[in-house]
């Protein structure tokens, strides 16, 4: 990539926050020239990118953008679209991905971070509502992970609760982990309750408007209580975003090297809160090399500590979307 000044792939091996400050940096001054919707937006605050010098002044654009424009580098085209878990009435958000071999690298090396080696490790999913609408950002990692981990039985399950049930009573003593969409791990435990003190279960995604709405903790004691685990993991991820961040347990997150959240001022969006204080979650996310990796999402959160965060809520009025949605 032209005015860029080091390979892109060295985001993975980052080690410092000096580091990735400064990659930062140089990303966004390459974005504000090369991303046309990121360049029009930066022009529209009347900045001008080249006095920003520390990431706190940088321009998250908003997510929404991603709705209705094409957020991509203007020399390249994409290698696939991916479309968020929305409805036809609030739009689908749509991701303009040039470089799959990128995301590939974000989203393994970002889950062996948080789970070790994904080889022999049992990947079940349980996503009936990303797979019937398809395009899915979860969908096309997840189908990676699964053949990554080259274990027999792991697989998609979709209407399939007896299968299901039938694999986790015989994976008892092996390394597995069950991701799922909130309301489907409800329904599944719902029917039947399983004893499975070693599985990971980790959900993601929500209700989408199939459940009433819970809060975290409760959800999690009902989960923990079905499966028979002593806590519940999450998957913070979404549509517009090629890396993830994983949470194993009471909703505090942590993200990988190459990823930071910095929340902002709910009646100041373009000032950003101190720590521990509850605003609007900005995701940098460095793979996003060839869309934009400041994005201001619709998210309330809160950072607490080096690398973690947890999320609060959601803004009033904004759209069920492909994120962890609990109210805290």
């Amino acid at each position: 990539m032209s005015n860029l000044s080091f390979d892109i792939k060295t985001i993975f091996d980052i080690n410092s926050d000096l580091e990735f400050n400064e990659k930062a940096l140089k990303i966004f001054h390459w974005q504000a020239k090369n991303i046309p919707v990121y360049k029009e937006y930066i022009s529209s605050l009347e900045l001008k990118s080249g006095n920003i010098n520390k990431i706190e002044e940088i321009p998250f654009l908003p997510i929404q953008f991603f709705k209705s424009r094409e957020v991509i580098e203007k020399a390249n085209a994409p290698e696939i679209i991916f479309k968020s878990s929305g409805t036809t009435e609030t739009g689908r958000s749509q991701h303009f991905v040039s470089d799959l071999n990128l995301y590939q690298q974000s989203f393994t090396k970002g889950f062996e971070a948080a789970y070790g080696d994904i080889y022999n490790t049992c990947i079940i999913a349980l996503l009936p509502n990303y797979q019937e609408q398809g395009d899915s950002s979860l969908i096309y990692m997840i189908d990676s992970l699964i053949e990554q981990s080259g274990h027999s039985k792991s697989g998609f399950y979709l209407n399939e609760n007896n299968a299901l049930l039938d694999t986790l009573l015989e994976l008892r003593k092996s390394k597995t982990l069950l991701i799922g969409v909130t309301y489907a791990l409800l329904d599944f435990i719902e029917k039947q309750k399983i004893d499975f003190s070693n599985l990971i279960v980790m959900e993601t995604g929500g209700m989408k408007g199939r459940r009433k709405e819970i809060v975290r903790e409760e959800l999690h004691e009902i989960l923990c209580a079905g499966f028979g685990v002593s806590k519940i993991h999450s998957e913070y991820g979404m549509t517009e975003l090629l890396s993830q961040a994983y949470s194993c347990g009471n909703g505090v997150f942590n993200t990988p090297a190459w990823m930071k959240i910095l929340i902002r001022e709910i009646n100041d969006p373009l000032s950003l809160c101190k720590e521990n204080k509850t605003g609007g979650v900005n995701v940098i996310d460095l793979a996003n090399i060839n869309s934009c990796c400041f994005i201001s999402t619709q998210d309330l959160g809160r950072v607490i500590g080096n690398d973690q965060f947890e999320i609060i809520g959601r803004f009033d009025n904004s759209d069920t979307r492909g994120c962890n949605l609990m109210i805290g």
